[in-house]
């Protein structure tokens, strides 16, 4: 068996060492001699700047899973088609792995996200999440004013259809384990008085592993992301609090019928 062959380990380990600096050329050379082209148009052009990044980011995170896809076969992606479709809603979804946001971002056309704070100091990066209209994961110090501004603005993001996505655990957690959430979320979906979509994603952290830095390419596993449930705003002049809100999305996750590892919950 491969497995208790060496030198077939050693290949896998040298093929996810492949795939996984293939995937970081990507994300340098793509950048800099393709995007960052656009990028720069769409600051001196766009209209919306905001908007023309977000579609920006949108299709650089589609190309670098394109090419993940291509080099690592062995991993099966169930991505439910209704997901891409989502327009106006706060998506609360589950967080495994760093590839998280990075999918939704490249399914999503026009998207914000919480972001934390330290990446808004990052050269480059930091640019472009700012203009992008990314939230800041704080409101202390200089990222009071930035949050402030971001909610005040968010009622005509989610209006026009653009989609804020939230992992209200506000980091990682192991397979169907969910942790206590943040009410940041909750309390937008509020005062906005927008629906709330429920999302499951699966086995990410499977194929890029929490602490390691190559992909597990080699490994046959399947990613999935689904639509667990949609909680309606209220009608008319009813009120509800954000706790409320809260309460019911972690129902629907403890609901799930089968947990990120394929066994009954």
């Amino acid at each position: 068996m491969a497995g208790n062959n060496p030198q077939a380990h050693l290949g896998d380990r040298l093929i996810d060492v492949a795939v996984t600096l293939s995937c970081w050329v990507y994300f340098i050379f793509a950048f800099l001699f393709f995007f960052s082209f656009f990028y720069i148009a769409a600051w001196l052009f766009a209209a919306d700047r905001e908007r023309a990044f977000q579609y920006l980011n949108h299709l650089f995170y589609k190309g670098f899973f394109t090419l993940l896809r291509t080099l690592a076969p062995r991993q099966e992606w169930n991505i439910d088609p209704q997901v891409a479709k989502i327009r106006g809603s706060i998506i609360v979804c589950n967080h495994l792995s760093y590839l998280d946001p990075l999918i939704l971002i490249s399914l999503l056309r026009q998207n914000k996200t919480i972001v934390k704070t330290k990446f808004f100091q990052a050269p480059v990066f930091g640019w472009l999440i700012k203009v992008s209209g990314y939230l800041p994961a704080t409101t202390e110090g200089v990222y009071a004013k930035r949050m402030i501004d971001q909610v005040e603005n968010m009622g005509e993001f989610l209006k026009n259809g653009g989609n804020l996505f939230v992992f209200p655990e506000g980091t990682r957690s192991p397979g169907a384990v969910i942790g206590d959430f943040h009410k940041g979320g909750f309390k937008i979906a509020r005062m906005y008085r927008c629906p709330i979509q429920v999302l499951s994603l699966c086995n990410t952290d499977k194929l890029f592993t929490p602490g390691r830095f190559f992909f597990n390419s080699r490994q046959h596993n399947t990613i999935s992301l689904g639509i667990l449930g949609r909680i309606e705003p209220p009608q008319g002049n009813e009120v509800i609090s954000a706790d409320s809100l809260e309460k019911s999305v972690r129902r629907i996750f403890d609901n799930r019928e089968t947990s990120c590892h394929g066994e009954e919950t």
